[in-house]
């Protein structure tokens, strides 16, 4: 029953930080582009990888501290479902550039983001 709290604790906390982080970016941002939930999504991506790869392969964390973290947190944090809104949006503005580009760049640095994690938790 604790596993559903911690899930809930952590994504509340991951929302909110989702919420910030991609304001505090978007707002800086001058181009329309939706930068602020691409820097989520990869940043979202390395701390999960970190928290997998390095603390969790090392043990370094208890079951429930990760949970809390990855399904919590990054479940939070991340925002898929806002970046499949905001392509679509993009599609329908006839920003079919701007859309492929979305997509390139969340998917491949996203990816890079969370190999990035697991090849430095194999160097330290």
């Amino acid at each position: 029953m604790l596993n559903y709290f911690y899930v809930m604790a952590g994504a509340a906390i991951g929302g909110l930080l989702r919420y910030v982080i991609a304001d505090l970016v978007q707002r800086n941002s001058k181009i329309i582009f939706p930068f602020g939930t691409l820097t989520v999504n990869i940043l979202g991506s390395f701390i999960l990888g970190f928290v997998i790869f390095f603390l969790g392969e090392r043990e370094i964390i208890s079951p429930e501290l990760r949970l809390f973290l990855t399904v919590g947190i990054c479940g939070g944090f991340t925002t898929f479902s806002t970046f499949s809104y905001e392509t679509l949006a993009l599609l329908q503005g006839a920003e079919f550039f701007q859309a492929a580009y979305n997509i390139l760049l969340n998917v491949v640095l996203s990816i890079a983001a969370i190999y990035l994690a697991y090849l430095l938790s194999k160097i330290f």
